[in-house]
């Protein structure tokens, strides 16, 4: 009799540790950015056993300066639909570089302003956002000088890297998966 109760026991814990992970589910990792549609009955779904680690290449620039970089509104879209399905990388497991026409995102308002006209930087509440969850901003260093940038100027949580060319192949050989823009 002791062994159906202990059984039973285990499998009510089982159960409110699967409601209390399904609870976490379905809330945005990235509040406010990354909008997703969840979708009942997808085959292919973020798998829980799995280690991400993945690599985003920024480069492109928004279609105007004043609008968020969809390139990086994408780590948020990937990261909340992680997060729908209970799977949260580990800090510092999902990697953004920053580099090529895109490199002015990283920096703070007045330098902003200098390279695009806009007063102030869209792309700063996001990339906070994303560091807070855990991701690693960085941008090359080679494309800061390239692009006319000031390295002072880059926001403070962003790190600088040797080149964004080094970076994607250290990572990848690393095992990091790469995500173009």
């Amino acid at each position: 009799m002791r062994i159906p109760i202990i059984a039973l026991a285990g499998c009510l814990s089982l159960m409110s540790g699967v409601s209390a992970l399904a609870s976490v589910s379905g809330q945005a990792v990235i509040p406010g950015y990354g909008a997703i549609t969840p979708i009942e009955g997808a085959v292919e779904r973020p798998d829980r056993n799995l280690r991400y680690r993945v690599m985003f290449n920024v480069t492109k620039a928004a279609a105007t300066p004043d609008k968020i970089n969809p390139s990086l509104e994408k780590v948020a879209r990937f990261l909340n639909l992680l997060g729908n399905d209970g799977v949260r990388p580990e800090h510092g497991d999902v990697v953004v570089i920053v580099h090529g026409p895109a490199t002015p995102i990283v920096t703070e308002d007045r330098a902003y302003a200098t390279k695009t006209g806009v007063a102030a930087n869209p792309n700063r509440a996001l990339i906070e956002a994303l560091k807070k969850a855990g991701v690693s901003v960085r941008v090359c260093s080679q494309a800061l000088i390239g692009n006319g940038i000031d390295p002072a100027t880059v926001e403070k949580s962003v790190e600088t890297d040797v080149s964004a060319l080094t970076t994607m192949a250290t990572l990848q050989l690393r095992g990091w998966a790469l995500i173009p823009d």
